[in-house]
Order: structure tokens, then sequence, then C-alpha cells
């Protein structure tokens, strides 16, 4: 058997998902070039910045890390995570973006964590998402459309992050209304239990998009020395861009309270006929009830008792009585 370890592809090594990852140097006009890691490379220009992008899991990437940023502020990076957050810290920032996974169904839209350490000249940026991919900078021969500051980097994280959200939205969206749907046809069962899964994904959603909008309106807020009124703009673009999915988020959990709020009131119509069936079976049986219960008494003195046809008298006033009294309810409209 073949022991030998599995080599990663070239296309893993070429965008930073194994050793000690990829670096980018920005210009600041809207170039970009790449520059091998682990050799002494040429600074950022002076309007420009540096990107640096590896694996959080990759051990080359964490050794790197820790030599370059030290041991606490390496260890904010790699650190396992659940919420989109950012926090400052003198000059620095660091911010920490969900991102869905590509094809991922909204009831299963995964944990794809990216974490941004960001200084006037420099970004680092940790996850096991191929980020090269994600910006479309994985080739080097680009037109000249790269970000142009570190802020802008970030606004198109976080907008490529919504764009993800946008379909899954309009899934969901859809199957609110293929539940309304099935309300018209009186599948009330059936549509309670589609809502409820529906209601679960989107407080999962909710749970997303939120904090990711506060992370970025905390880091536009931010007194960053290297944050220009534009680098603002973009973020708040961005934070306006994540807010509006989190509004119609928002749509979409109102319309399925409502909904459920018609499930409910169509089961309680649905008690309340057959309560009043009920109810006027009573009604009916109850004059009648009481006649054969009089009627077989075990005592002398009943009437006809003797009488060879009385059964059958007796039956057809019981007809009679019965008959009045449903077509006196449906004169009232009971039923």
């Amino acid at each position: 058997m073949d022991d030998a370890v599995k080599q990663p592809n070239d296309r893993a090594l070429r965008n930073g998902l194994v050793g000690v990852g990829v670096v980018l140097i920005f210009d600041g006009s809207g170039g970009m070039k790449r520059v091998e890691p682990g050799v002494d490379h040429a600074a950022a220009p002076a309007n420009g910045f540096k990107l640096i992008v590896g694996n959080s899991k990759a051990p080359e990437f964490k050794i790197w890390l820790r030599d370059e940023l030290g041991e606490f502020n390496s260890g904010l990076i790699t650190a396992p995570t659940s919420r989109s957050r950012c926090t400052v810290m003198d000059d620095k920032a660091l911010i920490v973006l969900r991102v869905v996974r590509p094809g991922a169904a909204p009831q299963d839209v995964g944990r794809q964590f990216l974490t941004v350490w960001i200084e006037s000249n420099r970004v680092i940026i940790a996850s096991e998402l191929n980020i090269l991919d994600f910006l479309g900078l994985s080739k080097v021969d680009q037109p000249h459309h790269a970000p142009v500051t570190p802020a802008d980097l970030i606004a198109r994280l976080a907008l490529r992050a919504t764009d993800r959200l946008e379909p899954l939205i309009e899934m969901l969206g859809e199957r609110l209304d293929g539940i309304e749907e099935t309300l018209i046809t009186h599948s009330t069962e059936k549509a309670q239990d589609n809502l409820e899964q529906l209601r679960r994904t989107l407080i999962s959603f909710r749970r997303l998009v939120w904090p990711q909008r506060d992370a970025l309106s905390t880091l536009e807020i931010e007194d960053l020395s290297f944050f220009s009124d534009r680098d603002r703009l973009r973020l708040r673009d961005a934070a306006m861009r994540t807010a509006r999915i989190g509004d119609e988020l928002q749509a979409l959990s109102e319309r399925a309270v409502l909904v459920h709020e018609e499930i409910i009131d169509d089961r309680a119509e649905q008690m309340n006929k057959a309560m009043l069936l009920l109810a006027a079976v009573t009604v009916v049986f109850s004059p009648l009830t009481l006649i054969t219960g009089l009627l077989g008494m075990n005592v002398s003195g009943i009437p006809l008792a003797d009488h060879g046809a009385a059964f059958w008298f007796v039956c057809i006033l019981l007809v009679l009585i019965g008959g009045g009294i449903a077509m006196w309810m449906r004169k009232l409209r009971w039923f």
C-alpha cells in the first residue's frame, strides 16, 4: 500500500491555501503584483498596501503570524469564532467576517470565517476560504481594478459576502410563497412543518447578517488615521447593503409570523366548525333521548305500553321532532 503523503495541488499552493501563504502588493492606483513569500520583498508603495493571505489552519502560516505579530495578536487572528466582530487596537483593526459556502442551501449556510488584520500599509487575511478566487485576484495579469486601499479591500470582501447571500434570500422568499400557496389548498399540517423549518433558517440568517453589519459600521466610525473619507464611504456602502439584506430577512420573518397566524386561525376555524357540528347533534338528540328515556321506564302507566303499533308511533314522533329541530337550527343558520 502506498504510504506516500498526498501533495497539495498547484492551485492550492498558488492561492495560499497551504504553506506560508501568498503576498500581493497593491500600488494604490488599481494595479497589483505578486511577490513570493519567505523572501525579502519590496515594501508597498507610499499610496499602496500589502496583502498577505494564508490558511488559518496551516502550521507554517501560524508560525509566520506568531513571528510577525506576536503571540497575543496571532492568537486573535487564528482563534476559532462564531460571530462577526470588529476590534480596534491603537491604529490597527481586527475584523471577522462570515461567508456562506459556495452553492450552499439556505438551511445549511456553513461557517466559513475570514479574519482580517488591518494596518496602514498592510492587510493580513487568515481563512480556510480561497480569498484570491473570492475577490477575483487569483490572476496577476489583472486589469487595473484591484483594491486601492485597505478599506476598499474590506468593502469588497463584505460586498462579495453579500452577493452570496442574495440568491439564498430569494430562495427563502420563494419557499414562503410556496407555503402560502399550500395554505390555499388547506394543507395546513404540511404548511406548518415547512414554516417551522423556514423560521429556523431565518433565525440563523439573522445571526449571520446583523453582526456583520455591526462590524462594518464599527470599522467605519473608528478613528483610524489611514482611513480617508472615501474609505469610510465605501465601508458605509458595504454596511448599508448588508443592512438591506437584514431588512429583507426581517420582512420575511414578519411575513412568516403572519402566515403562522393564518395557520392558527385556519385551525381555530376548523375546530369551531367541528364544535358547532357537535353542538347541533347534541341539540337534536337531547329531546329525543329524553322522550325515549321516559317511555323506557320500568313502571306502570306508560302510555301505549300495550298497543301493538306503539313502537312505530314513537319512531315517527321522534323523526318529526328531530326533523323539526333540525329545520329550526337551519333557519337560524347554525349549520
